[in-house]
């Protein structure tokens, strides 16, 4: 049962963050907007924010569509949207392995930058295909591998522990995708690169944005001082010469759409 008891901890890890997501969550403002430019333009669609958080853009939705639902894992989140976001919506606690819905009920599934937690992928896509109408679609972003790899390096250097989460490669995900079932009608690949003022700056907004969690990691709490300090001087090899540290997302979004039986 360890991909569940993983997926408990995520939950925590988010709920705890529940306060401070919004203030901290520049990239997901980002691609949640980008992606808001493929939805269908019709408004007698039931929509599904799969991985909705704190509910700012399922509050978006809400206003475009007949039906919209927030589905995530972390009670906490889901209490915090309940309280400041449309009354409008309908507010799920569940799984995504395991989605509270019929076969074939559901017209589009929205989901800003949260497979990338999941693991294994393969099944979630089952699900999301079990419950999309035939013609249904998903909308989605996630993170490729190369990710945080300013990061990922500064601490290669340091020890041999796992300190950032292995991403999917384009790769990947072209093989999960790559079913009978559905078909992806547009993706695209960018690079963003967001400015901090050091370090800390850094782990304290992966800390506010809940994603701090690393599933094989070893031990608990934060690495000792002199490892951090060592890090954070490999990390200099990054500055910029204005002396802002960068930290490269690279971020994937697509359309599936689940085809006809």
């Amino acid at each position: 049962m360890p991909e569940v008891l993983n997926r408990i901890k995520i939950a925590k890890s988010f709920g705890l963050a529940s306060q401070s997501y919004d203030i901290s969550s520049r990239l997901q403002r980002y691609t949640g907007k980008n992606l808001m430019s493929l939805l269908p333009n019709r408004s007698d669609l039931t929509v599904v924010d799969l991985g909705s958080g704190t509910g700012f853009f399922t509050d978006i939705l809400a206003s475009k569509f007949q039906q919209t639902i927030g589905v995530d894992i972390s009670a906490k989140m889901l209490s915090f949207a309940q309280e400041n976001r449309s009354k409008e919506i309908c507010w799920l606690e569940a799984d995504a392995y395991y989605l509270p819905f019929q076969a074939n009920t559901i017209d589009v599934i929205y989901s800003n930058l949260v497979i990338q937690w999941c693991d294994p992928l393969d099944d979630i896509i089952e699900e999301i295909l079990r419950v999309l109408k035939p013609g249904g679609l998903f909308i989605f972003s996630t993170l490729l591998d190369g990710t945080l790899y300013e990061l990922k390096s500064s601490w290669a250097q340091v020890d041999d522990e796992q300190h950032v989460i292995d991403f999917k490669t384009h790769a990947d995900l072209k093989a999960i995708f790559a079913k009978a079932s559905c078909k992806l009608l547009e993706q695209k690949t960018q690079d963003l690169v967001l400015e901090y003022q050091n370090v800390i700056h850094l782990a304290r907004e992966l800390k506010g944005l809940g994603a701090n969690h690393v599933p094989k990691q070893q031990g608990k709490g934060l690495a000792g001082k002199d490892k951090w300090q060592r890090m954070t001087n490999c990390y200099q090899d990054f500055q910029e010469p204005s002396g802002i540290y960068p930290a490269t997302y690279k971020v994937y979004s697509a359309i599936m759409v689940k085809l006809n039986a």
